[in-house]
């Protein structure tokens, strides 16, 4: 699959404007974690893209998250690196993640949330205007975007990378 027939899928199954947001961040950190690891460009960023694709579908259901995701994205000829990244970065399902690709979109996924809620109160309220130390400042604040998970992010060593 293809980067504009990604965003045709998201189109058609995602209907929350800041979940798409969401999305596209953990789309361009993941292409871009990709590069600095040496790794293949295109599928981190396809992973990071398609990783909510069953958000809305499972909202009321989230022990389902990502494994619905992963069936239809199997049934539409995904990668099988990319299905095992999307249905593994819900750890309620158990499964190990042991690639790069999928310790990367652990790890990504909260982060993408933190950088959002971190541009929404800067002054200017965009992603370009944030910068490392500002990032940093707000990671340490407990209190600031709870549901982005410090420990998950934390993970990033496993990818030999520090906050």
């Amino acid at each position: 699959m293809n980067r504009e027939d990604a965003l045709k899928l998201v189109k058609q199954h995602v209907k929350t404007r800041n979940l798409i947001k969401h999305m596209l961040a953990t789309e361009a950190v993941m292409a871009s974690l990709a590069k600095r690891l040496g790794e293949d460009e295109e599928k981190w960023a396809l992973a990071g893209l398609l990783h909510d694709i069953d958000y809305d579908k499972t909202s009321d259901d989230p022990d389902r998250h990502s494994l619905v995701g992963g069936e239809l994205l199997e049934e539409l000829g995904v990668d099988e690196d990319i299905v095992y990244a999307v249905k593994a970065h819900n750890e309620c399902h158990g499964l190990p993640r042991e690639s790069l690709l999928d310790k990367a979109l652990w790890a990504v996924d909260p982060l993408t949330g933190l950088l959002v809620a971190a541009a929404l109160i800067h002054p200017e309220k965009k992603l370009g205007a944030i910068d490392v130390g500002f990032v940093i400042n707000r990671f340490k604040e407990s209190s600031f975007a709870r549901g982005a998970n410090r420990d998950q992010m934390k993970s990033c060593s496993e990818l030999g990378l520090a906050l």
